[in-house]
C-alpha cells in the first residue's frame, strides 16, 4: 500500500481533542473561568494513564516469558520502559502545580455542577494499580473502590485482577534468579553478620529477617516469596557486578514508581484539603481522609523497599568465590 501524506492535525486527531472540553458552567450559563483548566488537566491525566497502561502491558509481556536473560536486550527494554514510567509519573506530580493556581473560590464557582463526577471514577488509574499489583484485598476503603463506576468499567477491572500482575511476574523472575542459593553457606553467613551488627534496640529485626527470608507462610500483604526476597537482596548487595546491574536498575525503578505514586497521592491529598477542607468529595468519598488512607496503604513494591532494613556495610559482605565472580562478570577468563 502506497504511503499517503500525513497532516499534523489529522495525525493527532486535533479536531476531536481540541473540541473535547465542554464545561458544565457554560452549559448551565454560569461561566466559571477555571473549569477549562480543570478539564484540560484531567484529560491530560487520562492520556498519561493510557500511556502508562501501554508501558505496563509491554513489560509484563516480556516478564511472562519463561526465560528472560539477565543481560539481554529484553531486560534492557524492561528497565528502559519502567524508567519512562517514572518520568511520566513525575509529570503527573508536577501537573498539580498547575492545578494549584486555581484558588478554592475559583473551584467553588463550578464544583457543585460536577456531582457526582469524581477523580475516584478514573477506571484507568484503578486498572494501572491492579496491573502493577495492587489487588482488592490490599486497598484502603474497599467499600468505595468500585461503587461509583459503570458496570462495564467494573468488569474491566475485575478481569485485570484475575490476570497475573507485574509484581507476581517479578516474583517468578526473581525465583528463577541463580547465584544466591548456589553459594554454599551464604545465607547463614550473611544472617550471622547481620545479626551481629544489630544494636540492642534493633534485636526484633532478627525475627523480622527470618520471617522475610526463611518463613514459608506468606501473609496477605506479602507479594514476594522468601526465595524471591533472597534473590532481590543478593542483587542489592552485589549490584556492582556487571550481570546484576540491570536487575538492580529494574528493582530501583519499581521503588521509584512506588515513590512517585506516593508523592502524587500526597500532593493530591494536600491539594484537596486546601480546596475543600473537611468537606465530602463530589463522588461521595471522605475526601482528604480517604486519600490519607490510600497514601498510607497503597504501596505496591513495599516488599522490595523493606529489604533495606537488612543491608550491611560493603566491607562486611561475605566474599564470593572466584568462580562466582567470574559468572557475575567481574573477573575475566
Amino acid at each position: 500500500m502506497a504511503q499517503q501524506e500525513v497532516h499534523y492535525s489529522d495525525y493527532l486527531q486535533l479536531d476531536k481533542i481540541l473540541n473535547a472540553q465542554l464545561p458544565e458552567s457554560e452549559r448551565l450559563q454560569q461561566p466559571a473561568h477555571d473549569e477549562m483548566l480543570f478539564i484540560v488537566i484531567h484529560q491530560a491525566y487520562e492520556l498519561w494513564f493510557k500511556q502508562l497502561l501501554y508501558e505496563v502491558d509491554s513489560v509484563s509481556a516480556i516478564m511472562k516469558k519463561p526465560s528472560v536473560n539477565d543481560n539481554s536486550p529484553e531486560l534492557q527494554t524492561v528497565v528502559h520502559r519502567l524508567s519512562r514510567m517514572v518520568s511520566i509519573l513525575k509529570v503527573l506530580v508536577h501537573q498539580i502545580d498547575i492545578m494549584e493556581t486555581m484558588t478554592p473560590m475559583d473551584f467553588l464557582d463550578f464544583r457543585d455542577m460536577l456531582r457526582p463526577a469524581s477523580g475516584f471514577q478514573s477506571w484507568q488509574f484503578k486498572i494501572l494499580e491492579a496491573k502493577l499489583g495492587l489487588k482488592y484485598q490490599h486497598r484502603f476503603g474497599q467499600e468505595y473502590y468500585i461503587s461509583q463506576l459503570r458496570q462495564q468499567q467494573v468488569d474491566l477491572i475485575k478481569a485485570v485482577e484475575k490476570e497475573r500482575s507485574f509484581v507476581e511476574l517479578l516474583n517468578d523472575w526473581l525465583e528463577r534468579m541463580p547465584f544466591v542459593d548456589e553459594v554454599p553457606h551464604f545465607w547463614s553467613d550473611y544472617r550471622n553478620i547481620y545479626v551481629t551488627s544489630l544494636a540492642t534496640a534493633e534485636q526484633e529485626n532478627q525475627a523480622f529477617f527470618d520471617a522475610v527470608f526463611a518463613d514459608t507462610t506468606a501473609g496477605n500483604d506479602r507479594r514476594l516469596s522468601p526465595k524471591a526476597s533472597r534473590a532481590a537482596m543478593f542483587i542489592m548487595l552485589y549490584r556492582g557486578y556487571p550481570i546484576l546491574q540491570l536487575p538492580f536498575q529494574l528493582l530501583n525503578n519499581l521503588l521509584e514508581i512506588d515513590e512517585q505514586l506516593s508523592t502524587w497521592r500526597y500532593r493530591h491529598m494536600n491539594m484537596v484539603h486546601r480546596m475543600i477542607g473537611t468537606r465530602i468529595g463530589t463522588g461521595g468519598s471522605t475526601g482528604r481522609d480517604y486519600l490519607k488512607g490510600a497514601l498510607d496503604k497503597h504501596y505496591i513494591f513495599a516488599d522490595i523497599a523493606r529489604l533495606t532494613s537488612f543491608l550491611i556495610e560493603r566491607r562486611k559482605l561475605p566474599a564470593l568465590s572466584k568462580e562466582m565472580e567470574r559468572r557475575l562478570g567481574f573477573v575475566q577468563g
